[in-house]
């Protein structure tokens, strides 16, 4: 997942709107909040969501949730919690890069975990493999829609993301570069912990960007008016 897509295509004959790089403040004044908290709010508990189905299918985690799930295995914490304590530990990077945390930054650190577990309370690992490849498919899809929905929020980059934009800005090295060299790492160590992967890491890792470019178009909320109203006056 990455804030750092940028659809360029053409919505009903007019350019697509336009992802922003903008403040706490100024993401909170730039207008249709309700629409887009909602949004917010429904992208991470959605996100949460296709986590938990990933784990029930047992086919492998995405990246990030292979350090998660190895990290539970020797700590007595779920894996939400996992995942809303490596959020703010991985906040912890963001001072010395000098990234501004948004109302995702928080909201994606809480959210995204207290989904995750509520959906596992409700999911149970299935015993046919067709079951297990259907849940493992359908969370890969599910986590780039969720991802499309959150980013098109236009309230700012989740932990994981702003600490690869911000590695990015201080090293100089490309986005995927920076993405590619902080999973392999986050995979590693996961694996080191006795973390899941399998081939759902390999199928996460090929399509979720490729999925969420295709439907942030549809859900990137046009800021567009309201930023020329402010500048205008």
């Amino acid at each position: 997942m990455s804030e750092s897509v940028t659809p360029e295509t053409i919505v009903a004959g007019r350019p697509a709107p336009v992802l922003l790089d903008l403040g706490p403040v100024a993401q909170l004044r730039a207008g249709r909040l309700p629409l887009r908290l909602t949004q917010l709010t429904i992208g991470l508990l959605l996100y949460g969501a296709s986590l938990a189905m990933m784990v029930r299918g047992g086919l492998g985690l995405a990246p990030w949730d292979v350090l998660h799930s190895g990290l539970i295995q020797h700590v007595p914490i779920t894996l939400g919690q996992a995942v809303v304590v490596m959020s703010f530990v991985v906040l912890l990077l963001w001072i010395p890069l000098k990234e501004v945390p948004g109302v995702a930054t928080i909201a994606n650190a809480v959210v995204v975990g207290l989904a995750a577990d509520a959906t596992l309370a409700l999911l149970d690992r299935p015993d046919a493999l067709w079951a297990e490849v259907a849940l493992m498919v359908g969370g890969v899809a599910l986590c780039g829609f969720a991802t499309a929905l959150y980013i098109g929020a236009q309230l700012g980059r989740g932990p994981r993301d702003g600490l690869m934009t911000g590695l990015h800005r201080r090293t100089g090295l490309s986005i995927r570069l920076v993405r590619t060299g902080l999973e392999v790492s986050v995979v590693l160590v996961g694996l080191a912990l006795g973390g899941v992967v399998g081939v759902g890491t390999v199928v996460f890792a090929l399509a979720i960007g490729p999925i969420a470019q295709a439907l942030m178009p549809l859900f990137l909320v046009d800021l567009a008016p309201a930023t020329a109203r402010r500048r205008a006056s």
